[in-house]
């Protein structure tokens, strides 16, 4: 039976104290993300300092559909009780220089479903203050609620506005709005860029028109990009705090309203409704433990509105936040765990009919194009990924007339990848199986490149896009049969796949080469790629050789997720940190990937048969939920010990896997 009361309940808390919030490295190290549906998002650490490029109170789409710029920085509160004033937030500045230190005045802070939720010191008195965002607009909210006795309290607050592309470096110059306040509200106007409109609750606004220099960042410092950052001063709010009651302001790039009750009420039910729709269509959800309801409610944070003409209330998948845009390969392989474990069945469907526009060539898109953008097909699994993310909607909705619909789209990958596509992408008659690569070309997921230097080019037969093969055409045969379309060439053309696939299996014993027939040959790099031989629904291998693989790639585990490479390899890397060649140098050399971690549990389940122990492997990511990017899970890790998370701290993939894998062993351990 399922658990009744609110379903907000029932989250795993995420919650810290004095010990953690008063120093502030670990402090700048928690870091909260909402996102509001249309690709925009708001990102800071709880320390309430900026240490990325990407932080601010509102980065909105100015330039659709992902064109996002940093528009609202910041909202710095100072409050003032009874003549003695208490900094409700922090500054790091150059030179090492941090103040005022308002991180030091935190008593707790905690996620409300997804909002985060600060508690400050301040004498007598205790100051909450919370950040959310307006689901399907680009608007956000801060308040502030006095706790205490009835005093003298004055809250003011400095609003710090920009205008550059996420990704850049403020140009000040470049940045000269027209400011003007009129009681309450604020306005900030860029002619032919965007008007941004603050409205509090009361109190007045002053407008200001001087500039914040010298912002360091520490985080873009490490990552060996530009560690200085400048924001527009434009306004400067004053509003009297009373006991009890919520006071503040609504941003936007739309139309304002200052109605903080209301716009609370529809983040909650917006959050109580994301878990909601997952316990109704699912049962197994009713009991599940509160770190896996947190990745359902995470999984919220990347599903976005893409509309396009063909497909006007088109939707689509953000790969991660906040560097990443809308990605093929990470749509399709993310879209189970973020859409049909959750669920949300005409959302998935919409996502699949939206990237079916751009399949060519029987390929599908590595990075979703832009308004007027070519897109670019330099992916040869994404298609492959596309084949099996239908096999899942059809197989959880039985939505034959969606599957009619596109089965010639679906058909035209097989025939694409058949008779040759573009980059050598195309099968090798002779045993059926996947070819793929040209010079200074990278395909695959591991897909790092430095100028002209690829660093893992895999040219040849990978393992994993065999397996994918494999799989898809056994997907396409059960798929057309059930339209009444013929299945025996998809068949036919697995059965020579699975038997040219047997190449893939090492005469030692010790799993599957990496890749085949490359131009040096075998590759027999211990990478974590041969999983997805025993992971995917349909496996070319025997069940001795599903052990075998289990066993080989058993030195690639971690708790956070496999390691991309073996670390007794000689070009192991075990840190993956510093400017962009170092880093893509280490991208797939050794770094742990998160996503992994769901397709290892599904491959133990496959060799073991037990439901459990491979679940209990998934738990090793519960604590993650409460580091970095908090209720969200990171891209990557380091190889070696700590395993200190690295790369986008909320990545797609990696919540959709581990909560995919999940939800599938639960099913099937519900079984028996």
């Amino acid at each position: 039976m399922a658990r009744g009361g609110d379903p907000l309940d029932r989250l795993a808390p995420i919650r810290f104290g004095p010990e953690t919030l008063g120093d502030l490295p670990s402090v700048e190290r928690l870091e909260w993300w909402l996102a509001n549906g249309r690709g925009g998002y708001a990102a800071g650490t709880v320390a309430l300092d900026l240490t990325r490029r990407y932080h601010g109170l509102l980065i909105a789409p100015v330039d659709p559909p992902l064109g996002r710029c940093v528009v609202l920085a910041k909202a710095d509160a100072t409050v003032t009780i009874d003549g003695i004033s208490y900094p409700l937030f922090t500054n790091r500045w150059g030179g090492d220089a941090v103040g005022p230190e308002g991180y030091k005045g935190l008593e707790s802070f905690h996620l409300d479903g997804t909002v985060p939720t600060w508690r400050f010191r301040c004498g007598a008195h205790a100051v909450d203050y919370r950040v959310w965002m307006e689901p399907g607009a680009d608007t956000v909210y801060v308040a502030w609620r006095l706790e205490g006795a009835p005093a003298d309290a004055i809250l003011g607050v400095t609003f710090l506005a920009n205008g550059r592309d996420h990704h850049g470096e403020t140009w000040p110059p470049g940045f000269s709005p027209e400011v003007s306040a009129e009681g309450a509200r604020l306005t900030v106007n860029v002619p032919g860029r965007f008007t941004l409109r603050i409205a509090g609750t009361g109190g007045h606004v002053e407008a200001r028109w001087d500039w914040y220099t010298n912002f360091d960042l520490p985080v873009e410092r490490e990552r060996g990009l530009g560690d200085s950052d400048a924001h527009r001063h434009v306004g400067d709010a004053f509003v009297r705090l009373e006991p009890g009651e919520w006071a503040g302001y609504a941003a936007t790039i739309g139309e304002a309203s200052a109605d903080l009750g209301a716009a609370w009420e529809r983040r909650r039910a917006a959050d109580r409704a994301v878990l909601e729709q997952a316990i109704a269509a699912d049962p197994v959800y009713a009991e599940a433990p509160g770190w896996v309801m947190r990745l359902v409610l995470a999984a919220d944070l990347f599903r976005i509105a893409r509309p396009i003409p063909e497909v006007p209330d088109g939707r689509s998948i953000i790969a991660g936040y906040p560097w990443f845009g809308d990605w093929g390969r990470d749509t399709m392989i993310s879209l189970p765990g973020l859409c049909l474990a959750t669920g949300r069945f005409q959302e998935a469907r919409l996502i699949l009919e939206t990237f079916a526009r751009f399949v060519d060539g029987g390929m599908l898109p590595n990075m979703f194009p832009g308004a007027g953008e070519t897109p670019d097909y330099n992916t040869v699994d994404a298609a492959l990924w596309f084949i099996e993310a239908w096999r899942g909607y059809v197989a959880a909705t039985g939505d034959d007339a969606a599957l009619r619909r596109v089965f010639p789209v679906l058909a035209s990958i097989v025939e694409g990848y058949t008779r040759g596509t573009r980059y050598g992408i195309g099968v090798d008659p002779a045993d059926g199986l996947v070819r793929a690569g040209e010079p200074g070309v990278q395909l695959t997921w591991m897909d790092a490149r430095v100028g002209d230097w690829v660093v893992t080019p895999r040219m040849g037969k990978p393992v994993e896009i065999n397996a994918l093969w494999y799989n898809a055409l056994v997907a396409m045969a059960g798929l057309a049969e059930r339209i009444g379309e013929a299945g025996a060439p998809y068949r036919a053309a697995a059965g020579k796949a699975k038997a040219g696939f047997a190449k893939f299996v090492r005469p030692d014993g010790r799993g599957l080469y990496d890749v085949i027939d490359g131009p040096g040959g075998n590759d027999a790099s211990l990478r974590p790629n041969q999983v997805f031989a025993v992971s995917l629904p349909e496996t070319p291998l025997d069940p001795a050789h599903h052990r075998a693989v289990v066993d080989a790639c058993a030195a690639l585990v971690t708790p956070y997720g496999l390691r991309s490479l073996a670390p007794d390899d000689p070009a192991y890397c075990p840190v993956i940190t510093g400017p962009p060649m170092q880093r893509d140098g280490a991208y797939h050399q050794g770094t742990v990937w998160a996503f992994l971690l769901g397709h290892w549990a599904l491959a133990l389940h496959r060799v073991t048969g037990d439901a459990a122990a491979a679940q209990a492997v998934l738990a090793g990511i519960e604590p993650h939920l409460r580091d970095a990017g908090l209720e969200q899970v990171s891209e990557v890790f380091d190889g070696d010990p700590p395993h200190t998370p690295r790369g986008c701290p909320a990545q797609a993939w990696s919540v959709a896997c581990t909560l995919e894998a999940w939800w599938r062993l639960e099913k099937a351990r519900r079984r028996g």
